[in-house]
């Protein structure tokens, strides 16, 4: 009997992408998978009925009661998850860190279920890293909210009344979403500045025709990520970013540990001290946000600063955001079956690292 891989149309609020795409969905028929969505799932995300080759379409309750693998962007509501067959399989960002109810409810209905936020950040793992995927998405408009609500152009123009010069631009945090956003003021024409707590990082930053800020604190961590500062490092820190912020006119912070709050890395006296019209765009607000006074999904106007805390970046480009999600879905699926079943070899460190439920048995570890 053939394995059938579903998805349903998202539902959080403001969330447009879509699990499974055209083209995902043709490579799971290649492999001899039926695929059943509902209708109109991909909608929102680009992706309408009529785009699909060779995939069967129902309404929610019947995906339901038939998927033996649901694919999803979000976690569903507990409701929708309940209505899943026992045995069933959920893959997606379940983002399980301070989710004991879903958690409980993925276990009574005996569930099976990865949550690919917690593969490790291996060479292996990169191909189904939504992590990085949808960081890359995030960093790039995030770069664009700034052009677009900065009162100043980001580049050097020469006109009639004369030059204008090039906007400086800080962006706070190195990783994939920084560095995006670095290459995407870059081509916008400001003049740019990257900044990471570790070192390794330079040479990325200056790859990108950026400039690294070095503040003289190094906190290199494990698994791609920063330490925590300690007590001496950070108000080292702070100091010299303190100086630097006065000169710049937008500032794009990224640094984000999942599972863990956003660490605090601007704080209100640093805001005070920066030029007026200068602008925050904190791309970790989903998390708490990087600065003192970031308000997710507000606008801040303090002292004639302004702080973005934009939410869920990845959705506002929904059709390549789906493709890039849909790819690191079907690179995880293939890890899952075996002799034309649904059979997750729990001895690769992928699948058994990245499973929240077993069978009614809870594996993750908050």
């Amino acid at each position: 009997m053939s394995i059938t891989v579903s998805a349903l149309r998202e539902t959080a609020a403001g969330e447009r992408r879509m699990a499974i795409t055209p083209e995902v969905a043709k490579k799971l028929r290649g492999k001899g998978l039926r695929v059943l969505l509902e209708r109109g799932a991909g909608n929102a995300a680009g992706f309408p009925d009529a785009g699909y080759a060779d995939v069967e379409f129902a309404d929610a309750a019947q995906v339901l009661a038939q998927a033996d693998l649901l694919a999803c962007v979000l976690p569903p509501d507990d409701a929708v998850l309940g209505r899943l067959r026992e045995g069933s399989i959920v893959v997606g960002q379940l983002r399980p860190h301070g989710a004991a109810e879903r958690i409980a409810t993925l276990a009574q209905h005996k569930l099976t279920t990865f949550s690919l936020e917690m593969l490790p950040r291996t060479t292996r793992a990169q191909a189904m890293d939504v992590l990085s995927s949808q960081a890359a998405v995030a960093g790039y408009r995030a770069m664009l909210i700034a052009a677009e609500s900065s009162p100043k152009f980001f580049p050097m123009l020469t006109t009639a009344a004369g030059t204008i010069r090039p906007s400086r631009v800080l962006v706070i945090g190195a990783g994939v979403a920084g560095l995006q956003a670095i290459a995407t003021a870059r081509r916008l024409g400001a003049q740019i500045e990257g900044y990471d707590v570790r070192p390794e990082t330079r040479e990325q930053v200056e790859s990108l025709g950026a400039k690294f800020l070095d503040l003289g604190v190094s906190a290199a961590g494990s698994g791609g990520y920063a330490r925590e500062l300690t007590a001496e490092e950070r108000a080292a820190q702070q100091h010299a970013l303190a100086e630097h912020l006065k000169v710049f006119d937008a500032v794009v912070t990224t640094a984000a540990v999942p599972g863990r709050a956003a660490p605090k890395i601007i704080s209100t006296a640093m805001v005070e001290g920066m030029k007026p019209a200068a602008l925050i765009v904190d791309l970790a607000a989903d998390s708490g946000g990087n600065c003192e006074l970031t308000r997710p999904g507000e606008r801040v106007d303090h002292g004639g600063v302004v702080i973005l805390g934009p939410l869920n970046l990845a959705s506002g480009a929904p059709l390549h955001a789906s493709e890039m999600y849909a790819r690191n879905i079907y690179n995880f699926v293939e890890l899952l079956i075996r002799d034309g079943a649904l059979q997750p070899d729990f001895n690769d460190e992928l699948v058994a690292k990245s499973c929240v439920t077993r069978h009614g048995e809870v594996l993750f570890k908050a």
